[in-house]
């Protein structure tokens, strides 16, 4: 059997069972809960697996590996910052989220966002500003995934990435469009084990490869290193002085959006059923982080070993390369799936949760005017919502052409992350913090972290952490100026 026809059976098979797990639990949306949130009633270890999962994607397996291949050892401290951001996530916040999404009946998160401010003279703005940060930001989103979909078959079967993309499409929308949220969990899972599998054996086993393999560039990681030149085993990468300070915490800044600043993550730990499936989810959800980490980051110095610096011309291909390098051809195309499984669970979960953003915040409240509708016709909004959505994503990969999976969740990452993580934590823990201070916090830091991205500063210190800024002195400062005088008391506004 040739390797593409080996590759292709893996592939189809994977397909075939995702696909079927999808729709089975698909079954059980019913309602427009459901299709959102899977009714609030996920157990602790699929919320952890599924949340693992979306929140790795693409970035793990090939954006984040491919850092490590072409910046050496640097690349620890982004991995130290996601690793502390997820960890807080899960023993600060989640179980805070849990409570909060089913005492205010929460569908989704920016609608969380508003209903804690609902009387506030800002509530609808919140909704409506929020969910367009979401759908914007989340578009670029599904384009990183589909690029790195597209990469990752392109690896595999030398197809044109064009094909790629639009394979990878074509798996995702039936399965989220039917089942929503239900099935975008339980598929996740599936994925979930995959990648960790992957992340965990390619340098384990790479690391014995290159040791008894002759020709390689080197016979070990540290020797890749000290090779490749002084830079790679520099800790910050060749930054001196005060810079060098400047871009171990821009590294680190992955942790801020973590602190309730990625709705598609957020939404996990509101559709946890108890306070016991936290629990389990938090425990799983931490091992997982720290293996998987700790496995990208020894994929890309596995592929310095193997082929050298410059010997990839894209780094961010160095995952299914090493991969297809070091082990047999079934395994290795288990492996491959695993990437292409990274992408699919994050571009899913993007589907769903924009398409809720869009239909409960914008579409029920301000095109329907809150009209009650029949439940059925209710979710079938939604399924074409998630389909519109989707395709809209498909053809912005192709209208926006971009080449590195790494810059694009980077950026989506810090104008997303800024804003939200600076409400959600002042949402929940301080008492004073007003509606239209969560407005003005959402603008700020969004606005600000896309200027400050453009800007030439951003080579000194990334947007990630200097966008967080402008957030906070708008918290601050809009929260001292209308405390006490942000609720409406007319009938209209307490009922929003």
């Amino acid at each position: 059997m040739s390797n593409n026809v080996l590759n292709l059976t893996v592939l189809f098979t994977y397909m075939a069972l995702l696909m079927g797990v999808g729709i089975y639990q698909g079954r059980k949306a019913k309602t427009t809960t459901d299709f959102n949130m899977g009714g609030r009633n996920i157990p602790g270890w699929a919320a952890a697996l599924s949340e693992r999962a979306t929140g790795e994607s693409a970035w793990c397996l090939v954006g984040f590996p491919g850092f490590a291949f072409a910046a050496g050892v640097v690349s620890i401290w982004v991995a130290v910052g996601l690793f502390l951001g997820n960890v807080v996530a899960w023993t600060v916040l989640a179980n805070k989220m849990r409570k909060e999404a089913e005492k205010y009946d929460a569908q989704t998160y920016v609608d969380w966002v508003a209903k804690r401010h609902a009387k506030s003279k800002s509530a609808t703005a919140v909704k409506l500003f929020g969910s367009f940060i979401v759908i914007f930001l989340f578009a670029f989103y599904v384009e990183a995934q589909l690029i790195g979909g597209g990469k990752t078959l392109q690896a595999l079967f030398g197809l044109p990435q064009v094909i790629g993309i639009l394979v990878t499409m074509a798996v995702i929308i039936p399965y989220t469009v039917w089942g929503g949220f239900q099935s975008v969990v339980y598929t996740d899972c599936v994925q979930s084990v995959i990648m960790i599998l992957t992340l965990v054996g390619a340098p384990l086993y790479g690391l014995y490869y290159i040791s008894v393999t002759p020709g390689m560039y080197a016979t070990s990681v540290v020797e890749a290193l000290h090779l490749a030149g002084p830079t790679f085993m520099d800790w910050t990468g060749g930054a001196k002085g005060i810079f060098a300070g400047f871009m171990i915490a821009s590294n680190l800044a992955w942790f801020i959006a973590y602190l309730g600043g990625c709705p598609h993550l957020t939404v996990r730990f509101m559709s946890m059923r108890d306070e016991g499936a936290w629990k389990l989810g938090r425990n799983i959800a931490v091992v997982w982080t720290f293996f998987g980490y700790a496995g990208a980051i020894g994929i890309g110095l596995i592929g310095l070993a193997i082929f050298g610096p410059g010997g990839i011309p894209d780094a961010e291909m160095v995952m299914p390369l090493v991969v297809l390098k070091i082990f047999p051809p079934v395994l290795a195309a288990i492996c491959v799936t695993g990437a292409i499984a990274a992408m699919l669970s994050t571009a899913d979960s993007m589907l769903i949760v924009t398409s809720s953003e869009f239909t409960e915040n914008i579409l029920r409240p301000v095109i329907l005017k809150g009209k009650a509708m029949d439940p059925k016709k209710e979710l079938l909004i939604s399924r074409m919502v998630t389909v519109a959505v989707g395709l809209s994503a498909l053809v912005l990969a192709f209208v926006i052409p971009a080449n590195m999976v790494y810059t694009i969740v980077s950026f989506a990452w810090g104008c997303m992350g800024n804003p939200f993580a600076v409400v959600t934590c002042a949402t929940l823990f301080w008492d004073k913090f007003t509606g239209t201070a969560a407005l003005w916090t959402m603008i700020c830091g969004f606005f600000g972290t896309i200027l400050w991205q453009v800007s030439p500063l951003n080579a000194i210190i990334d947007a990630r952490l200097a966008g967080v800024f402008p957030a906070l002195l708008a918290a601050y400062f809009v929260t001292k100026m209308t405390y006490g005088k942000d609720e409406c008391e007319c009938e209209e506004a307490v009922a929003k």
